[in-house]
């Protein structure tokens, strides 16, 4: 593993975006983003095999190609944070049973019963049973004199959704610069554009190899191979 100072040089994302993105939600939204560009994208390029591609594409569905991928990639960035945010505030409704089944408790010894069942699952893999333990006595002294807090969205969570949707338009603007650069060679652009955005994929896995302490290189055609397999069977779906 990588030591924490080198993790934190290794961060797939920099800047005003890391205080906003985790580092996990910006390697979805980068690979979701660039995947659905993809379907656009092969799926024209597949049509250019079934005959002479200027035949069933005219400029103006070179356009339209271009506008539906980016405003595809929009529409799953907003989506996806109008869904976390909804979710974000059914999981505060959850952390708000929790204080109060605590807070109800008849014994201490009940209440670590609840804690326990409520993040066991998660901390077991890490921590013994002693330390858990220790860390759940403490978590009960502080949820035992904590007052609730109300449920509802943040201002910040308008800034993150604003933020995961710079990303995904971010995560596409190399794919898009073929169709600009070669208005007059689509074929040209298109196969650029395809080439650029797997690129992208694999740049993104070997970052996210860095930032974990896994192998760089590995990671990223892992994600580009994994990517190949998912857009074909979108494809192959009618997706």
């Amino acid at each position: 593993m990588l030591p924490a100072n080198a993790r934190h040089r290794s961060r797939p994302i920099n800047g005003f975006l890391e205080s906003l993105i985790d580092p996990i939600d910006w390697l979805s939204e980068t690979t979701f983003s660039i995947l659905i560009f993809l379907t656009f994208t092969l799926a024209y390029w597949l049509i250019g095999f079934s005959g002479d591609a200027k035949e069933y594409i005219t400029p103006a569905e070179e356009n339209e190609l271009l506008i539906g991928a980016l405003g595809a990639v929009v529409a799953w960035g907003l989506i996806d944070r109008i869904m976390y945010a909804l979710f974000s505030v059914f999981e505060q409704g959850d952390r708000r049973r929790l204080l109060d089944d605590v807070q109800a408790a008849r014994s201490n010894e009940e209440a670590l019963e609840i804690i326990a069942d409520d993040i066991d699952y998660l901390l077991e893999p890490l921590i013994g049973e002693e330390d858990r333990k220790a860390l759940y006595g403490n978590i009960l002294t502080q949820l035992q004199k904590s007052q609730p807090r109300k449920i509802g969205l943040k201002r910040e969570d308008f800034t993150v959704a604003l933020a995961h949707v710079l990303v995904a338009i971010l995560a596409v603007i190399p794919s898009t610069i073929p169709f600009l650069v070669l208005r007059h060679d689509f074929a040209l652009a298109l196969r650029i554009s395809i080439i650029v955005s797997f690129v992208m994929l694999f740049i993104a896995g070997f970052h996210w190899g860095r930032y974990t302490g896994a192998s760089p290189w590995k990671t990223g055609l892992l994600l580009m191979s994994v990517a190949v397999v998912v857009v074909v069977i979108a494809l192959l779906l009618g997706g």
